[in-house]
């Protein structure tokens, strides 16, 4: 993080934003040529600050509309169980993200769904069948309050 200066913070930040932004446009809002600025923003890639872009859908629009975090616990904290429940997760499209955790349980599991019986249909035809899940906690959002989810840089 140390190599990053204070243009490289700008162009992170615009294109956390809009990673669409033509170069021309970044140029134009950092205060660089066109192609200084594409030389930075390759580097930023090859440097790994910039891993890719993708679109933003409209979870509502295409049936998904209820964001779910389930917390899950599993029978045993082994490495082999570790590695088969991981491995079966990335496996199901149906999780959003999961997250391996430190307290009262092992994993953080996010999903989205229709309706709460979607979220059932989910619950128990494939979260509750992957290797080693004892037991969860569902905690369905009511509000989705903020989720820009951009870095600060």
């Amino acid at each position: 993080m140390d190599q990053l200066d204070r243009t490289d913070r700008k162009i992170l930040n615009l294109l956390q934003g809009d990673g669409r932004i033509t170069t021309v446009d970044l140029a134009d809002r950092i205060g660089l040529s066109p192609t200084a600025t594409s030389e930075r923003v390759k580097r930023l890639f090859r440097e790994g600050y910039v891993t890719g872009f993708r679109a933003t859908l409209d979870p509502v629009k295409l049936g998904r509309g209820l964001l779910v975090f389930v917390e899950v616990s599993l029978d045993k904290t082994t490495p082999d169980v570790f590695e088969l429940f991981s491995t079966a997760v990335r496996r199901s499209p149906e999780v959003l993200e999961c997250h391996m955790v430190a307290g009262g349980f092992d994993y953080l599991v996010k999903t989205r769904v229709a309706d709460m019986a979607a979220y059932r249909h989910f619950l128990g035809e494939i979260l509750l069948s992957l290797p080693g899940v004892k037991e969860t906690r569902t905690y369905a959002v009511m509000e989705e309050v903020k989720t820009d989810g951009l870095l600060p840089v």
